[in-house]
């Protein structure tokens, strides 16, 4: 599949395709927490792990037990439909 960027349309339909997620500055971010650091750094680690085999990278933020995520494809501009393919996969690790 080639990366795209999303329409105007897709971009709203993704209210309804992922709540958990929110768009802001052209980026799907979502906001993780963890009962402890080594539990955020083990969601880190399987992330890392499905990012590196799509090629597909996210920009994320760690604080103790706080993880943020943003995902965009930077190349494209904005959101991609690899960045809603990633953002799947992210919430089936949950």
């Amino acid at each position: 599949m080639k990366n795209q960027i999303l329409t105007s349309k897709e971009l709203n339909e993704l209210k309804n395709d992922l709540p958990l997620w929110q768009i802001q500055d052209s980026k799907l971010i979502r906001d993780f927490h963890f009962k402890n650091f080594i539990e955020a750094f083990a969601f880190i680690t399987k992330v890392a792990i499905i990012a590196e085999s799509m090629g597909h990278h996210p920009d994320w933020y760690n604080s103790y037990s706080y993880v943020q995520i943003k995902l965009a494809s930077h190349d494209l501009g904005g959101i991609s439909n690899y960045d809603i393919e990633l953002a799947h996969k992210i919430n089936d690790i949950e």
